[in-house]
């Protein structure tokens, strides 16, 4: 009692001197603040805050208008929302939506950040609670909470067009909309929050996305803002179930195009056509669509010519982000090269000739790798990419510019001309890493495909020889390699990279948290990361720079072959490391779920292979990694590996179950039989013979003294392993296994043919022959030796025995 009231008054005292406007002590009054935060982190302390008229007392310091106070009121409420729903609820009730879109869209940058993160605690608090079946006593009196999210996202979704919000405001605001509205995974059956901000916001999203910067009468965006609501626009479509929904969506954004377009002048063609780039940015089909309503495609043509630098910034973005269907891009070529050609070499504007330049890059790079696809003049294609170069390396640019030159290359990086020459221009890879690192977080996707073509990390698959003379034999076209896209020179790229320093450089890629950063740029990285670590000499210097930290969140979220990608990258470098050195720490016990994921039957060979090995050497490491191996239900599929065709992935799974039977898991089980392990002795259930395992008195009153019930012994199954875990029997008899009366067993190892125990004095193996056997022969060759077994485990087909000289300790 008197500690709670020791917290009361320190509660008290602290709030005393952050309301005091007459106190002019700044280090007390940011002490006071921080103690307030630190005691809000903690459920006691948040919970006495709350109790305390805590809320209210939060409410006068954001009235203050002060921005330490109001830093220190926002901190504080985080702690008290962080994952409780019912307090969450209060406080919302209390404060309202309006209040904290207000402090979201303030022009103070820290405290936009600060309100950003209470709504989005305030968001996952809410949302925890809709997704729970059973409520407990935290929720006893809460109601449903849909309700008080909608009305949360509906503040966000009106900040976005508010007038008087901040621009990072209106990123931040695009942002929490991304993490909060679309589904986690698609195998969540309830997409209606898309629907309802699809109905309720769309337009307002395209406003953000459409508005021109600098334009008279726009609202306040940064250079991020289109690319914030690309990626939330992408974000919702890809949410959709069906036919039905997507119809609604495309009908959506095709009449706020027309809406622009039509009846609105020049500045309304403009807004039209900023949208249209971004949807094409973002949901791209959408944006093809919209592209080819009336007059919109020759607006774009018409506007490159324009004498006013926002109208040819507008048309030629377009014009460059339209190229990526191939129907536009033939279009383009056939009706806008020489018009992007005249605006490179006669604009005085270095922002609209840099555009144009990637414009040209673009077009030129339709070909893809294919050696034979020449759009432009031999050489075309290297003035083009050293002109890229010469930009990128300009630093009186600002990011914004140099951001184009690194997009110009990532499509000219498709030819090996131009990758060689990049890669031997230093200059031009540190420009590129330090643009990477820049607060230009919209340079991601271009400085990712650019790395992904140096390193040849794409997929390409070797045709079929067969298909190769049938299509020359129908005079079809066939795709050509480029002589310098071998593998000898993909490896002296890769040292290249390297040694210029891209481990750095990805590893602060990876750690950015913006929506730039998406799946697909997740891949990307996650493919070079793979190139990078080929070689087992490399392994060591990208571990040392961060690429093994790097990898763990890779392999853990963005798409499927990214996931896939980062994880046999790590498995690489678990392969041929130290695992304890590689990840020390906690992290090591993160690599493990990768790597079983690598055991999927989905995967290729060499990814099964590889994720065993790495298994291997966790396995062999230490025992708490051999029971997270077992909690992630990995000794299922290793099992299931010991009988794959392939010798090499046999092998590899056998080593790994070799190291997994150390581990002092309490049931063993094999392919057709169970092994059950009790503190005081261990018996073997062998499922060929009669015998009622409930009806044998003796048997069931030892279970009974340790503890065991006959409902809770584990029954034979497939591939099943538990601790004293409940399976359904598949087989009605099971029989003790006849073992010579007296023999004290000590352990019991099942493989998938036979089994193998140890006991004092008796020991049971092989029978060195083809034909089965029900009678256990006993081993002569460890007693005549003057060995004692410690432990035993079987393979498929052979026994593993670990013996020591008798005398020796175990």
């Amino acid at each position: 009692m008197k500690t709670m009231s020791c917290t009361d008054s320190k509660v008290q005292q602290m709030f005393q001197i952050l309301l005091d406007r007459e106190e002019k002590d700044a280090d007390k009054r940011q002490k006071a603040a921080q103690n307030l935060i630190v005691l809000a982190r903690e459920e006691p302390g948040a919970e006495k805050i709350f109790q305390s008229d805590g809320v209210r007392l939060l409410q006068q310091l954001l009235e203050a208008g002060e921005a330490d106070t109001t830093l220190a009121a926002l901190r504080t409420l985080v702690g008290l929302c962080s994952g409780h729903r019912s307090r969450t609820m209060a406080i919302l009730v209390e404060l309202g939506p309006p209040r904290l879109s207000g402090l979201l869209g303030a022009e103070h940058e820290q405290v936009s950040l600060a309100a950003c993160n209470l709504l989005q605690v305030m968001i996952d608090a809410l949302k925890e609670g809709l997704q729970r079946d059973v409520r407990g006593k935290e929720d006893a009196l809460v109601l449903d909470s849909s309700k008080d999210l909608k009305l949360l996202i509906k503040s966000l979704l009106e900040l976005l067009t508010w007038e008087e919000a901040s621009a990072h405001g209106r990123d931040n605001a695009l942002n929490l909309l991304i993490r909060a509205v679309p589904r986690k995974s698609p195998r969540e059956p309830n997409n209606s929050l898309t629907l309802w901000v699809i109905d309720q916001g769309l337009k307002k999203i395209l406003e953000v996305g459409g508005t021109v910067r600098r334009a008279a009468g726009s609202l306040p965006v940064t250079e991020n803002s289109c690319m914030s609501a690309a990626v939330l626009l992408s974000k919702l479509y890809g949410d959709l179930k069906c036919d039905a929904e997507r119809e609604n969506f495309h009908r959506l954004c095709e009449d706020y195009v027309r809406s622009w377009f039509d009846g609105h002048g020049l500045a309304g063609k403009l807004r039209a056509i900023q949208t249209v780039s971004c949807l094409l940015q973002g949901p791209a089909e959408a944006g093809n669509r919209a592209l080819e309503l009336d007059g919109i495609m020759e607006s774009v043509l018409s506007l490159c010519a324009s004498s006013h630098e926002a109208d040819q910034l507008v048309a030629v973005e377009a014009l460059i982000h339209a190229a990526d269907k191939a129907k536009h891009a033939s279009f383009i070529t056939a009706n806008g090269v020489t018009l992007l050609k005249e605006i490179y070499k006669h604009s005085e504007r270095d922002s609209i000739r840099i555009r144009a330049l990637v414009g040209l890059c673009k077009l030129g790079s339709a070909g893809g790798t294919d050696f034979s696809m020449k759009q432009f003049a031999e050489g075309s294609t290297l003035k083009l990419a050293k002109q890229c170069r010469k930009w990128l390396c300009n630093e009186a640019m600002d990011a914004g510019t140099r951001r184009w030159a690194a997009e110009g290359l990532a499509y000219l990086t498709f030819d090996a001309d131009v990758k060689e020459e990049f890669v031997e221009d230093k200059a031009a890879l540190q420009a590129m890493f330090q643009l990477a690192k820049s607060e230009d977080r919209s340079v991601l996707f271009a400085v990712a495909s650019t790395l992904v073509n140096c390193s040849n990390s794409y997929d390409h698959e070797e045709p079929d020889p067969q298909m190769l003379e049938l299509a020359k034999y129908a005079k079809q076209h066939v795709p050509q390699q480029h002589p310098k896209d071998k593998p000898d020179f993909v490896r002296r790229r890769v040292q290249k990279l390297l040694a210029a320093g891209v481990v750095s450089a990805l590893t602060c890629m990876v750690k950015s948290e913006t929506p730039a950063l998406t799946s697909s740029c997740r891949e990307l990285i996650s493919r070079v990361f793979l190139a990078l670590v080929e070689d087992a000499e490399d392994r060591g210097g990208v571990v040392a720079q961060g690429g093994g930290k790097a990898l763990i969140p890779l392999s853990l979220e963005g798409t499927e072959v990214g996931q896939a990608k980062a994880a046999q990258a790590l498995a690489k470098i678990i392969i041929t490391s130290n695992p304890e050195m590689a990840f020390p720490g906690e992290r090591i016990y993160e690599v493990v779920r990768p790597l079983v994921s690598l055991l999927q039957l989905q995967r290729s060979g060499l990814e099964n292979f590889e994720g065993l090995m790495a298994l291997t050497n966790l396995a062999g490491t230490s025992e708490q990694l051999r029971q997270k191996i077992l909690k992630e239900k990995a000794v299922p599929m290793i099992e299931g590996y010991m009988f794959e065709e392939h010798e090499l992935i046999r092998l590899a799974a056998t080593e790994c179950m070799c190291n997994m039977v150390m581990s002092k898991e309490e049931v063993v089980c094999g392919v057709p039989r169970s092994v059950l392990g009790l503190e005081a002795d261990i018996v073997y259930l062998d499922f060929q013979k009669g015998f009622d395992l409930v009806s044998d008195p003796v048997l069931v009153k030892n279970l009974e003294n340790c503890g065991l019930t006959c409902d809770s012994v584990p029954s034979p199954g497939a591939h099943q392993a538990a601790a004293g875990s409940h399976f359904i029997s598949i087989q009605a008899f099971p029989a003790l296994l006849d073992l010579p009366r007296g023999a004290e067993v000590r352990q019991v190892n099942c493989g998938s043919r036979h089994t193998a125990t140890v006991t004092s004095k008796y020991g049971q193996l092989g029978h060195g022959d083809r034909a089965s056997s029900d009678q256990p022969q006993a081993v002569a060759y460890f007693p005549a030796n003057g060995l004692r077994v410690e432990e035993v485990v079987c393979g498929p087909w052979t026994t593993y025995v670990r013996a020591v000289e008798k005398g020796e300790p175990s």
